[in-house]
């Protein structure tokens, strides 16, 4: 009894190589559809959206991952003015602006000088000098001795010039020095100084 021959595989590529071997693409009834290059754009397309909702991601989406990484930098864009919308005020200029709107520069640039008055004047002015009122753009200032009184009468184109540059051009309009002794037409810390009668007594 013959034993019959083993089969001639070697015809067949895809048997015996133990290799996976991609399945051919079947072709299409219609040849139009493989000529029509917007039918297979609209398939390839479709097939994307597919595999992206595979992969469990939104078709048309944004992206919440920025190429590059963040490359902002601080501060505002030099044609935004500050504070219009975009950039935060800084507080002080905000104050500053409020200030203005509302008419009270020029106060508060008095009561800074009063507040600051050994800071602007200097240690020694300040130990013998003491602001007391401001009216209508008049300091009046009170010495502690005569020969005070005079030497600020002589520092008076100084002190003029100290406050323009601390408070600005034209709030202090005049500068009266009034000597020991005279009276004063204070009634109080809380008090508001009237007109008084002029400096007769310095």
């Amino acid at each position: 009894m013959s034993a019959e021959p083993p089969p001639d595989r070697s015809a067949d590529p895809d048997r015996g190589t133990g290799q996976w071997r991609p399945e051919r693409p079947e072709l299409p009834d219609d040849p139009s559809e493989e000529a029509d290059p917007l039918q297979a754009a609209r398939t390839a397309l479709a097939r994307a959206r597919a595999a992206a909702r595979d992969r469990g991601a939104t078709p048309g989406a944004p992206s919440l991952r920025r190429r590059g990484g963040y490359r902002g930098t601080v501060g505002h864009h030099p044609d935004v003015v500050p504070g219009a919308g975009r950039d935060p005020e800084s507080v002080g200029d905000s104050m500053d602006r409020l200030s203005a709107q509302l008419g009270w520069r020029r106060p508060l640039s008095i009561a800074g000088v009063i507040g600051r008055w050994r800071e602007i004047v200097g240690d020694q002015v300040a130990d013998h000098c003491t602001p007391e009122t401001f009216i209508e753009g008049k300091l009046v200032v009170r010495a502690d001795s005569t020969a005070w009184t005079t030497q600020l009468r002589l520092l008076l184109p100084q002190l003029e010039r100290r406050l323009a540059e601390e408070i600005g051009e034209g709030v202090v309009t005049g500068i009266q020095v009034l000597g020991p002794g005279g009276p004063s037409w204070r009634r109080g810390p809380r008090s508001v100084p009237g007109r008084g009668p002029r400096d007769t007594y310095g």
